[in-house]
C-alpha cells in the first residue's frame, strides 16, 4: 500500500472530519468529490501536514508521517489560484524547488522537459502577470511536478478555468503524470474531473467518506441515496412488494412497478437508482423480453456538449435520460412527443432499505 489513511478524525470547532479511512495505491489518480463543506480540502491539507489529526494515522510507503511537518513529506500541492511568484519569470518559478538539489545544467534540462510536456516552453521568459489562467495553472503544475514529489496534491486546480481550457489542461496533466508516474490526490466538485482523470473516486459529505471505488463502479452501484443523486442517477422512493422469477418487484411512490435483479427484504421501503444512460428510448413499441417497458412523453430536452438530456414523464414518474444528438435526430424525437421506454432489470439498483442490518444488505449486493 502506497498511502494508508486510518481512522483519521479532526476537530476544527466549526467542522469535524470523522473516522476517515482511505487506501491509495502507487500510481493512483484519486479524486475526492463532494459538496461545499464536505471536508475535501481538509483531508488534502491533512495529508500535506497543515492539520494535525485528533486521532488516526497517515502511513506513506510504510512510514508513519502523521506528525511530520509539511517540508519533510516530499509532497507538492497545487491550488486554484496558482500562487506563483509574481517577480520571477516562468522559468524561475518552475526551477524554484530544484535550486537546493541540482546544478544549473540539470535544472535547465528538467525545466525545459516539463515545460514541453505542458506546452509552456514558449512562455519561460514571461512573468506570471502576463499569462492566461490556463497558462498560469500549467506553470503551477509544472513547478509542482518538476521536483518529482512522492505525492501530488491538487485543490480545485481547474475550477477557475473555462470549459475549453479545462479540457485541454486535463489531457496535458494526464500525459505529464504518466510520464512522471506520479500518484495524485485531486479535490474537486466537478464530475468531469472524475470521468477524465480518476482511477479511484472518494465521495464525501459532512466530514464523512460515503463510498470509495473506481468511478464506473460507484456510478453503477451507489450504496447511498446521496451518492446516487450526486453522481447524476434518477432516484426514487419505493417499496419491495414481492419476487417473481428471481427478480424483486418494486412499487414506486408514483405507483409505477419495476423489476430489479437486486434482492431486498419483501415489505420494506427502499431507494431505487437508475442511471440516465441505462434508459433505452424508442419512438415505436416493440416486443421485448425485458420486464420494464413503459409508454411516456418527452417534456424537456437540453443539449449539453455532445449529449442530449431528456426529461421523460411516465404516468407521473419523471426520469432523466441521455441520447447522442445523432440518435435523437435519427429517431425523429421532439418535445411533447410520445416514446417507449425500456429499463433492464439489471439496471434498476436497490441502494438502500429500511432494514436494520443495512450493512449486511449492502455487502450481499456487492458480492452478487
Amino acid at each position: 500500500m502506497f498511502i494508508k489513511i486510518a481512522h483519521l478524525s479532526i476537530d476544527l470547532k466549526d467542522f469535524q472530519l470523522r473516522d476517515v479511512n482511505l487506501d491509495i495505491e502507487k500510481g493512483d489518480y484519486v479524486v475526492i468529490i463532494g459538496p461545499t463543506g464536505s471536508g475535501k480540502s481538509v483531508i488534502l491539507e491533512t495529508i500535506a501536514g497543515f492539520y494535525t489529526p485528533e486521532t488516526g494515522k497517515i502511513i506513506l510507503e510504510g512510514q508513519d508521517i502523521t506528525y511530520f511537518p509539511p517540508e519533510k513529506r516530499n509532497m507538492s500541492i497545487v491550488y486554484q489560484d496558482y500562487m506563483l511568484f509574481p517577480h520571477m519569470t516562468i522559468y524561475e518559478n518552475i526551477a524554484y524547488g530544484l535550486k537546493k538539489t541540482f546544478d544549473k545544467g540539470c535544472i535547465e534540462k528538467e525545466v525545459k522537459h516539463i515545460a514541453r510536456l505542458l506546452k509552456i516552453e514558449h512562455l519561460l521568459h514571461r512573468f506570471p502577470g502576463t499569462l492566461s489562467g490556463g497558462e498560469a495553472q500549467r506553470t503551477a503544475i509544472a513547478r509542482a511536478l518538476v521536483v518529482k514529489p512522492r505525492l501530488l496534491l491538487m485543490d480545485e486546480p481547474f475550477s477557475a478555468l473555462d470549459v475549453k481550457t479545462k479540457k485541454e489542461l486535463r489531457q496535458l496533466v494526464k500525459t505529464a503524470l504518466k510520464e512522471y508516474q506520479t500518484t495524485t490526490v485531486h479535490v474537486t466538485h466537478d464530475l468531469d474531473d472524475v470521468w477524465h482523470l480518476a482511477t479511484k473516486v472518494v465521495i464525501m459529505r459532512h466530514g464523512k467518506v460515503l463510498q470509495v471505488g473506481p468511478p464506473e463502479h460507484i456510478f453503477a452501484n451507489p450504496t447511498d441515496n446521496f451518492v446516487a443523486d450526486f453522481m447524476g442517477a434518477n432516484t426514487f422512493k419505493g417499496k419491495i412488494i414481492g419476487e417473481e422469477n428471481g427478480l424483486s418487484l418494486l412499487k414506486l411512490a408514483e405507483g409505477i412497478k419495476l423489476y430489479s435483479k437486486d434482492q431486498g427484504p419483501i415489505g420494506q421501503e427502499a431507494i431505487v437508482a437508475i442511471r440516465p444512460e441505462h434508459i433505452l428510448i424508442s419512438p415505436k413499441s416493440s416486443f421485448s423480453h425485458v420486464s420494464n417497458v413503459f409508454c411516456g412523453r418527452i417534456i424537456n430536452t437540453k443539449v449539453q456538449g455532445h449529449l442530449v438530456w431528456l426529461t421523460l414523464d411516465i404516468e407521473g414518474l419523471y426520469l432523466k435520460a441521455l441520447l447522442t444528438p445523432n440518435a435523437y435526430e435519427l429517431m425523429g424525437l421532439n418535445e411533447r412527443g410520445r416514446v417507449f421506454v425500456t429499463i433492464k432489470s439489471s439496471h434498476v439498483k436497490i441502494i438502500s432499505s429500511s432494514r436494520k442490518d443495512k450493512g449486511e444488505f449492502f455487502r450481499r449486493q456487492e458480492n452478487r
